[in-house]
């Protein structure tokens, strides 16, 4: 064989266990057809966090009287999409060549191409054969339009990756899509100076989220200005207006720019698998919990398996995959990773929702608002809360909602405690520092109890 193990597609997924699997002494292979890094590097998750600075450096300015700071005419803030645009890209360029650094330096090569199947052992790019032991499928995903929605008209509908290379904001933007994509978009746009509508189909935004998570960033965002129709059903976009109904009535709303965001789906075009007897799951290719596909040399991860599409699952699949081929038996535990949304006040959730676990145990709710917290006070961000959701009779830790500023550098060390099997004893027994916003995670575990300190 050419290789041991080819990975194709070099997202999160794909060039962490090319990586993983080199440094295990094995000859290793990456095709990419695109640019190293993925959706999240190039159209995803930096891009989008990276305008997120500078709308909240935004905020932060406005805000400065209220700190004591005077002298600045804040009327005359304004955005340079243009310089915008280029620190964005600025940071794409660097971490997108870092990871290419990374893999030159860990030996593994790298193919520009497309890559397709002719049999379990070969893959075809570009008219050339290449033969490994060991496949990994990372090749991610990509926008779902919806046939349900009749696009027709001036070209006004575009995709998220579309949106984040714009260099001129809408006056009137829409969205279509109430989930984590969505709401980033309508939160960045919102505060560079749109008026943003969101429509999402369920009955409150961010559905997969706990209510109480949920509500509190529509209210959040809603006084921010943007407009929220829930229970929407989006019929159609002809000529950038929208179409859709509401409790069985008819309506519609006329914008200058509409996004889809309504998801995202497991991105096989062209990788031939259904020549293989690859088994697919609606779409996703599927896999055991140790990454391993029905064909016994060919594993996947990240998006393209449909399980928990986020970039951080896919950098663990991909390190779990790779140990797997060289001689490991890990599987993976999708009820400890975390999801975040970075708007404001941040959120970021872990393990099962309040409803979620209701319906499976007895539970202990605590809830631990900002207000009666020092460091959120000092900082002038006390809309939020740390709500966590434990089993009623052994203290085992099922789920964490954070909305606080900086909640995704909170939840780590929620999915190290849930990984260890640390119970809400461990939690609270663990000193905290002071001031800070991650003293409200023990005031919440102890709120199950009846027993924090700082609120009633």
């Amino acid at each position: 064989m050419d290789y041991e193990v080819i990975v194709i597609g070099a997202g999160p997924g794909g060039y962490t266990a090319a990586i993983a699997a080199a440094q295990r002494q094995k000859r290793v292979c990456i095709v990419e057809r695109a640019e190293v890094g993925g959706v999240c590097l190039n159209e995803g998750c930096i891009p989008t966090k990276t305008l997120i600075k500078s709308v909240k450096l935004i905020d932060d300015i406005r805000k400065a009287d209220e700190f004591g700071i005077g002298g600045l005419d804040v009327s005359k803030i304004n955005v340079d999409m243009e310089k915008l645009q280029a620190r964005k890209k600025a940071v794409i360029t660097k971490l997108t060549g870092g990871v290419m650094g990374l893999l030159k330096l860990n030996g593994v090569t790298v193919i520009k191409g497309s890559a397709v199947f002719k049999d379990t052992n070969t893959i075809i790019v570009d008219g050339k054969e290449i033969t490994s032991e060991y496949f990994i499928l990372a090749t991610g995903s990509k926008v779902f339009m919806p046939q349900s929605i009749v696009i027709d008209g001036a070209g006004g509908v575009i995709t998220s990756s579309e949106a984040l290379d714009l260099v001129k904001v809408p006056e009137k933007l829409g969205i279509i899509g109430g989930g984590a994509v969505g709401i980033e978009l309508a939160y960045i746009f919102s505060k560079l100076g749109a008026a943003v509508t969101v429509f999402e189909l369920t009955d409150r935004i961010l559905p997969l989220a706990d209510e109480e998570v949920s509500l509190l960033a529509e209210n959040h965002l809603g006084k921010a200005g943007i407009t929220f129709h829930t229970n929407a059903g989006v019929q159609a976009v002809r000529d950038n207006t929208v179409y859709f109904e509401h409790g069985g009535k008819p309506l519609e709303v006329s914008l200058d720019k509409v996004i889809m965001a309504v998801g995202r789906v497991p991105n096989t075009d062209g990788l031939n698998l259904e020549a293989l007897g690859v088994d697919m799951d609606r779409g996703a290719v599927k896999t055991d919990n140790m990454l391993k596909t029905n064909i016994g040399n060919i594993y996947a991860v990240g998006d393209i398996n449909g399980v928990s599409m986020l970039a951080h699952t896919a950098s663990h699949e991909g390190i779990t995959a790779a140990n797997n081929i060289c001689g490991s038996s890990e599987s993976i535990d999708y009820s400890c990773i975390p999801s975040c949304v970075f708007i404001e006040p941040e959120i970021a959730c872990i393990g099962l929702t309040e409803a979620q676990a209701r319906k499976l145990r007895t539970v202990r709710v605590g809830k631990f608002p900002l207000a009666g917290n020092g460091k959120a006070m000092l900082d002038g961000q006390t809309e939020g809360f740390v709500k966590v959701v434990l089993d009623a009779a052994t203290g085992e830790i099922l789920g964490v909602h954070i909305c606080a500023p900086n909640a995704a550098e909170m939840i780590g060390g929620i999915s190290v405690a849930m990984t260890a099997e640390a119970t809400a004893t461990e939690i609270i027994r663990a000193v905290y520092p002071h001031p800070a916003i991650s003293e409200s995670i023990p005031e919440a575990f102890m709120g199950a109890y009846g027993k924090a300190i700082h609120w009633r």
